[in-house]
């Protein structure tokens, strides 16, 4: 009995473990405690996640988790190549977003986002055969939603409608702490108002990217190793600590207010069977973001 009581949480307190050490927890407390990260944290990082990834083919209580720790390698080498061409002279002299006209800074951002996603999503087909189960697909827009209780949500909703509801209120929840933290005067908001389609493009591009390596690739390698509870937390803890030091709003605000929506929008590619709520969901609290930065950039 304590054997296989033992077998039964090895594969999600080790998915635990492998998301806490590569998450941004590290960098959370190295900062909490005065300390700066240090530049080669990221790629020790990576390295973990190649040599667990080498765990998994040969211990065989692990071996389910080597899509998840595949996953997130790729993950982690894109970013840090993408990161290594946007941080040489060349990108910095003409794609530096604060030197430069709003859109291209952004946009040369993410282009490399783009290909960041494009890495991820190229190796979750390597590994499925299939975009749907990726959930790489629009999915049923009026599936039924499974009872949310302390959120009021009974046996009998709909992500037809509740859909709609959470990308209206995270746009509002983001709204509240960022517009209204910058204060814009009237003729500030004025000159912002020709950079919108801008900011509504490039939120429209990073709430696909993000979907496909922060969701699609966590949702598809763990839900069907440790469950839906587990993988969902887990998703909704890395999300979060991800935009704790760099999120806007950043800290344990930012946590938990990306945290949930992590969690909601996982919940809806697992429930409709693909990405499309839970895009239009990231996409319009993203605007509010981007046009956030478009405020600041004229008032600069």
């Amino acid at each position: 009995m304590k054997n296989s009581l033992v077998g039964k949480h090895t594969l999600p307190v080790t998915a635990w473990v492998v998301m806490l050490i590569v998450s941004d927890l590290p960098d959370v407390l190295i900062t909490w405690l005065g300390g700066a990260v240090p530049s080669w944290m990221f790629w020790a990082k990576a390295a973990f996640l190649a040599a667990f990834f080498g765990l998994t083919r040969v211990i065989r209580a692990i071996r389910p988790l080597w899509q998840y720790v595949l996953a997130l390698f790729t993950l982690f080498l894109a970013l840090g190549l993408t990161g290594l061409l946007r941080d040489t002279a060349w990108f910095q002299g003409h794609f530096n977003y604060q030197g430069v006209p709003y859109f291209k800074g952004f946009a040369a951002l993410m282009i490399l986002d783009i290909l960041v996603a494009l890495a991820v999503i190229a190796v979750l087909w390597l590994m499925k055969r299939d975009r749907k189960a990726f959930f790489l697909v629009k999915g049923q827009m009026d599936a039924p939603m499974e009872p949310i209780r302390w959120l009021g949500i009974k046996a009998n909703g709909s992500w037809k409608i509740n859909g709609w509801i959470f990308a209206g209120v995270a746009a509002l929840a983001v709204f509240i702490p960022t517009i209204l933290g910058i204060a814009p005067s009237v003729a500030t908001i004025l000159r912002a108002l020709p950079l919108l389609p801008a900011a509504v493009l490039l939120a429209a591009v990073n709430a696909f990217t993000e979907e496909a390596y922060f969701r699609c690739n966590l949702l598809s390698t763990l839900h069907d190793v440790i469950g839906k509870t587990q993988t969902l937390l887990i998703i909704l803890v890395f999300f979060g600590l991800a935009h704790w030091l760099y999120g806007s709003p950043s800290g344990l605000v930012g946590f938990a207010m990306t945290g949930f929506l992590a969690w909601i929008m996982s919940r809806s590619m697992l429930e409709t069977k693909g990405m499309l709520w839970a895009w239009i969901i990231h996409f319009f609290p993203d605007v509010v973001v981007f046009f956030s930065y478009a405020l600041l950039f004229v008032k600069s």
